[in-house]
């Protein structure tokens, strides 16, 4: 199984309700985690190499003004990509489900 993959309801049959959805909620937790992770890391090399031509101590205005308005696109196009993903996963679902 890897980091993401969410344990089966056979998996689990020997814990009751309770701690299974215990379980599950801290597996949730985990992706969610992973995944903020792994948006903050792609933010930070994309904007950096977009914006940081000459590495120093700090960091003037224009650099500055640069990795703002790059992590503001990138939090929207990362944004606006969630939204769609999880609207056709929800269709997806409700078309599996009968909901036609």
């Amino acid at each position: 199984m890897s980091d993401f993959d969410m344990p089966s309801s056979s998996s689990l049959g020997g814990l009751d309700s309770s701690k299974r959805a215990q379980l599950m909620d801290q597996v949730k937790t985990q992706i969610a985690l992973a995944n903020a992770q792994e948006l903050l890391q792609k933010i930070s090399d994309k904007c950096f190499k977009k914006c940081i031509f000459k590495p120093g101590a700090s960091l003037d205005n224009s650099e500055q003004k640069c990795i703002a308005l790059c992590m503001d696109r990138y939090m929207d196009s990362w944004n606006t990509v969630s939204r769609v993903y999880t609207a056709r996963l929800q269709k997806e679902h409700s078309n599996m489900s009968g909901g036609y």
